[in-house]
Formats: structure tokens, C-alpha cells, sequence
């Protein structure tokens, strides 16, 4: 400031700079006054203006009484009725003064139309074919038989007149993966870009959007379920077990070791010893449901680190095959199940995978092993009487199968005592071989089994041939000192058995966030 208390007069370059400024300001002021203007005259002129828009955030603050229709209960009886649905936009097309849009709900799909007329604005119909995909939607409309067929959608046969359009929970506009390329069937060829696993995988979220997948886990549900109907229904109790335990459940190296309190525990590699338990206290027949943990190095289809164990025991009364005959029909019975009551779910799967339905004979075929140590020397493989059977021979195996008994379940049983964990019976006429049994589908082992030993003095015997510490395994071993029932049983990975039965080449498929030695995310 000047002794006068005034400020300096500017420079002409300065004063020249401001005008400049004051102008673009003035212009810039003016401009938005003139979209505000326009926006105005549009909502003006917008009479569609309360028939669309983002909903507030749902907040549960109020019960309106308002009744939805699923998207799978519309049905041709209802033309000329007003319905409301809610669904995710899958895609949308505006040609001239129409909206095409396609809402997707699971797997059941329905086409909207909304054309230009005295009660849907032009306004309308650019919102609506604006809208990103996968925003979830309510939409007010008239169901409208179809004039043909709609081929694009599961209601082929009716479309909705939409009538209102309202965004519930609005998506990203860019998003990691197209549903359509995720649900894109193996071998179409030119038809667009496949999503390969990885990718499904990393943004697991929207890969579970995918029909194919919804209908693999509703799927999933049918197996988990149908075992417990089955086993309840004969007599069997279901208990749960501990996963942290003091010893590894197998014996052998592929256990995770954690850290508890002052010591070390391991995660449980399978229920085996509280099932047995549960049937020394008398609980005779029992069956478990829940994570069972390998620490298995295998980047294979079939291995994961975690997966959903389904087991069952059973006290009997002379021989072991009383239990087997109980699993072989408790899975013929599943399998009856699984195609009468996921018959939609089973053809979307193959719509994209495609396979052969799944076969199985009634009873269940039971082979000895040394059966199938012949059968695999008759088509040209060479392997020992005792030799456990790898995964190719487990394959090839199941081809010889297939094609002499029309089969792609069977059960192996008496394998080689040394290649069974330490509680599993020896065979009493061969003490070689065991009292256990595997059982396959396409091929594949999916569940583990035997009599148990239930004699203690036997049960250490056969710890210490396996160099198991009898201390880490104690409140096992006597838990047989005051009188136990024969009883044997088996465990099956349920994400296997549902990856087998829809032809499926990766478990991944069928876990729905898997855990390998590569993978702890999402």
C-alpha cells in the first residue's frame, strides 16, 4: 500500500490478464445458466419425469406393501396385467423412439419395451438405454404375449410393456468381464471373446452371475441336500466335528500346521476320528457336513487346499459291506435325485459345457481290486498286485468300466493294507490287502472308506507301522478302551461329485471361491 493507504495502481499487462479472467468467468456463468435453463425446459417438458430415476438408498425405512413377481413366475396367463419385477439390466438398445432391454434374474431373463408415446417421454427412453449393466432395477410394466418367439430370453413366449423404470442399486459402467463373453459356450468358435479362468476367478462376483453358474450351485445345493434327506431318512444323526486338532487326522505331511496359543494345532484333513467316536458313545449312525483341509501341493482340476466334506459312519453288525450297501444306494439315490430335481439346472450347465448325462447302474457295481488289476493288464498296463492306482489308471480304469457295464459309478473294494491310513481294518483272509474301498464316477475317486479298527491294542499296533506319536492320538485310542461297535464309513468331497456328475473339467467350476496352492482370494 501507498503512504495514503491505497493499493498501487496495476500494470496494463496485469489489468489485461483480469479482464481476460472476469470474461471467460462471465462466459462460463453464462453457459451454465443456459443448461440449467434447458435442463429445466426438458423436465418442463419431461411428463415421464416421475416414471424414472435412481431410488434413494434402501435404508429399510418404510414397508410400502408393494407385491414383486419373479422373473421366472411371469407366465402368458397373466397378458394384460400390470406386474411389477425386479432384475439386473443384462443389456439394452435403443433404435429410433424405442427401448429393447433384457432383465435377467438368476438365470430366468424377460425382454422390456418401452416405446416413445403420451406417457413415455423421449427422456425416458435415453435413461433406460443409458442405464450401465448389471444395475439392479424395478420395472413396472404389461405382460404382452409374443408375436414370435423370443429367443434371447427364457420367457420366450410374453414381454413386458414397461411402463416404469427405476434404478435400486446402480452398476459401474466399466466392468472387468461381459456376462455374455463369461456365459459364451465352449467350442463357438468366432462368436466372441471366452473368459478364461483366471479372470472368472479375480472377479468372481460377476462370474457367479452367469446362468451356467447359478445353475452349478443350485446344483450343489441338490447334492449337499440330498445326502442329508437320504442318511436322515435311514436312521443316521448329523454331528459337527472340530477342525483344529491335535495330530493330522491322515498321518503323512499334507497338513497345515497353526499356531495355538502357547503350541502348535493342525486344520482337520477329515472328521474320521470323531465320527468314530460319535459311534463308541453310542451314536451309531452319523453323518458331518463342513471344510475339510489338504495341504496338498497339486495345481491340478481335481485338488483343492479346502473344500466341503460330506461324511458319514455307521456302526453294523458282522461285515463292513452292511455300510457299503447303505453308501451305494445313499448315491444311487442322489443321482435319482439330482436328475428329477435339477433337470433345468443340469441342461443350462450343458447348454455351455456340454457332456454326457451321467450313468449309473442299480445296485451300485462293487469290483474287488484284484479285478481291476486285471482288467487294467488286459488293455495293456503294467502294474503290481499291491500297487496303489494312479490318477491315468484310475481314468483308464474307468473307460474299462464304462464300456463293460455301462457305468460311470462303481465302487473298488479291498485295496492294499499299506496304501490305506493306519485305522483302516486288514483283510482277515489277506492280511495284504483291507477291509476299505474307493468310490468313482467318470472315472475319478471321490470318496475314501473302510471298516475301522476298533480294538486298541490293534489300533496302536498299526499307529506305530505308520510312525504316528501315540501321545498326539491318545484320547482317539481310548475312546475304544471301554467297548466299541464295528462300524465303518467314508468321506466324499462334495464340490468332486458335483464337478463329475455335470462332466465338468475343473473343480474351480464348482467351488465357489476355491482355495489352491495359488489362490486365497477373493
Amino acid at each position: 500500500m501507498t503512504s495514503e493507504g491505497t493499493d498501487p495502481p496495476i500494470s496494463k499487462s496485469a489489468a489485461k490478464k483480469l479482464a481476460a479472467k472476469q470474461a471467460k468467468e462471465a462466459k462460463k456463468a453464462e453457459t451454465q445458466a443456459r443448461l440449467k435453463a434447458e435442463a429445466d425446459a426438458r423436465d418442463a417438458d419431461d411428463y415421464s419425469k416421475d416414471k424414472y430415476g435412481k431410488q434413494p438408498i434402501c435404508t429399510s425405512s418404510e414397508k410400502t406393501g408393494r407385491k414383486w413377481v419373479e422373473v421366472e413366475d411371469l407366465d402368458t396367463a397373466m397378458a394384460g396385467e400390470e406386474v411389477l419385477v425386479r432384475g439386473r439390466v443384462h443389456l439394452s438398445r435403443v433404435t429410433g423412439k424405442q427401448c429393447f432391454l433384457k432383465l435377467r434374474h438368476r438365470y430366468y431373463s424377460v425382454q422390456v419395451v418401452y416405446a416413445v408415446d403420451d406417457k413415455i417421454s423421449k427422456q425416458m427412453i435415453k435413461y433406460v438405454g443409458g442405464c450401465p449393466k448389471e444395475s439392479i432395477v424395478d420395472i413396472k410394466g404389461v405382460v404382452v404375449k409374443a408375436d414370435v418367439p423370443i429367443e434371447s430370453c427364457s420367457q420366450r413366449n410374453l414381454e413386458l410393456q414397461g411402463m416404469t423404470f427405476h434404478v435400486v442399486s446402480e452398476s459401474e459402467p466399466q466392468l472387468p468381464l461381459q456376462i455374455d463373453d463369461a456365459s459364451r459356450p465352449i467350442g463357438a468358435d468366432g462368436a466372441g471373446p471366452i473368459v478364461n479362468q483366471d479372470t472368472r476367478l479375480n472377479n468372481r462376483i460377476l462370474d457367479l452371475r452367469t446362468p451356467t453358474s447359478q445353475a452349478i450351485f443350485r446344483v450343489g445345493h441338490g447334492v449337499v441336500e440330498l445326502f442329508r434327506e437320504y442318511l436322515s431318512a435311514n436312521g443316521f444323526t448329523e454331528i459337527h466335528t472340530p477342525k483344529i486338532i491335535s495330530a493330522a487326522s491322515e498321518g503323512g505331511a499334507n497338513v497345515f500346521k497353526v499356531s495355538y496359543f502357547k503350541g502348535n494345532a493342525f486344520l482337520a484333513q477329515s472328521p474320521q476320528l470323531y465320527k468314530q467316536m460319535a459311534v463308541c458313545a453310542d451314536i451309531e449312525r452319523v453323518f458331518t457336513v463342513g471344510a475339510v483341509f489338504r495341504a496338498e501341493d497339486s495345481n491340478t482340476h481335481r485338488h483343492l487346499c479346502e473344500f466341503t466334506g460330506l461324511d458319514l459312519e455307521m456302526a453294523f453288525k458282522e461285515h463292513y459291506h452292511e455300510a457299503l450297501t447303505v453308501i451305494g444306494d445313499m448315491f444311487i439315490s442322489m443321482f435319482k435325485g439330482l436328475q428329477k430335481r435339477y433337470a433345468t439346472e443340469i441342461e443350462i450347465v450343458n447348454k455351455q459345457f456340454p457332456a454326457d448325462p451321467f450313468k449309473f447302474v442299480e445296485p451300485a457295481l462293487v469290483l474287488k481290486y484284484p479285478e481291476a488289476i486285471s482288467m487294467l493288464r488286459e488293455g495293456g498296463v503294467e502294474i503290481g498286485d499291491f500297487d496303489d492306482l494312479s490318477t491315468p489308471n484310475e481314468k483308464f480304469l474307468g473307460k474299462l468300466v464304462k464300456a463293460k457295464y455301462d457305468t460311470d459309478f462303481y465302487i473298488l473294494d479291498k485295496y492294499p493294507l499299506e496304501v490305506r491310513p493306519f485305522y483302516t481294518m486288514p483283510c482277515p483272509h489277506d492280511p495284504k490287502y483291507s477291509n476299505s474301498y474307493d468310490i468313482f464316477m467318470r472315472g475319478e475317486e471321490i470318496m475314501s472308506g473302510a471298516q475301522r479298527i476298533h480294538d486298541p491294542a490293534l489300533l496302536e499296533e498299526r499307529a506305530k507301522v505308520h510312525e504316528i506319536e501315540l501321545d498326539t492320538i491318545r484320547s482317539y485310542i481310548d475312546s475304544f478302551k471301554f467297548g466299541s461297535s464295528p462300524h465303518a464309513g467314508g468321506g466324499v468331497g462334495g464340490e468332486r461329485v458335483l464337478m463329475l456328475f455335470l462332466g465338468l473339467d475343473n473343480i474351480r467350476k464348482t467351488s465357489m471361491f476355491p482355495r489352491d496352492p495359488k489362490r486365497l482370494t477373493p
